[in-house]
């Protein structure tokens, strides 16, 4: 078996902990949300954050930049604030949302 055999599987290997981290963090998620306490709330911030950090390792073995991602988001929210998506509407979330992750650069 040559290093890139061993590289290949390794990724593969890594891709599915991750998939399988996530699928956790968002049972994890759905739980406290049904708990609807105080106490959940920094648990819930926990899940929250740490399946952003998933996607974007599961985006970087995937071949994706963690820019490029960035990037995707920022043009889906250009998006859906262009077309009035029904969220933008009621509380401009997405306007918001796209000025933050604009500012972090």
């Amino acid at each position: 078996m040559d290093r890139n055999d061993f590289n290949i599987m390794r990724n593969i290997k890594v891709i599915e902990e991750l998939k399988a981290d996530l699928i956790c963090i968002i049972g994890d998620f759905f739980k406290l949300l049904t708990k609807g306490t105080n106490v959940a709330h920094d648990a819930i911030l926990q899940c929250i954050s740490g399946a952003i950090i998933i996607l974007y390792l599961l985006a970087e073995k995937l071949g994706y930049s963690y820019t490029s991602v960035d990037d995707d988001i920022k043009k889906k929210l250009k998006l859906g604030i262009v077309e009035e998506d029904n969220i933008e509407k009621e509380e401009k979330s997405l306007s918001r949302l796209y000025s933050h992750i604009k500012e972090r650069k």
